[in-house]
């Protein structure tokens, strides 16, 4: 566990798991209620762009006829490996970030 508590006293790691565990969702809960930590304002920030993206490109490949049902299940399988992996290293605490959704993730931040 983080020795570090959160400012609604969950431990950062902890909270960071939950983010990610209810994906776009839990992003935008701690978004709302998250005072003082970077650490989790950063994955709950990284959640919602990630998993938000994620909703808007499976709406818009409905729009693509044949290849469109490809792309699709390639979108689940990318989210799904991304989840797990994010899931498990908030846990353990690391400050993983992402490529392109990670530095916006943390400009953002740094805007807050």
């Amino acid at each position: 566990m983080s020795p570090f508590k959160s400012s609604t006293g969950i431990y950062e790691n902890l909270a960071g798991f939950l983010i990610y565990l209810f994906a776009f969702v839990g992003g935008v809960i701690f978004l709302a209620v998250e005072r003082r930590s970077r650490y989790v304002l950063f994955h709950a920030l990284q959640s919602v762009m990630l998993f938000g993206g994620l909703m808007v490109a499976h709406a818009l490949i409905v729009f693509l006829p044949v290849i469109g049902a490809v792309v699709g299940l390639l979108l689940t399988l990318i989210g799904i490996v991304l989840w797990l992996v994010l899931m498990i290293t908030s846990l353990q605490g690391k400050w993983i970030k992402l490529p392109w959704i990670g530095d916006l993730a943390e400009r953002q931040l740094n805007r807050m």
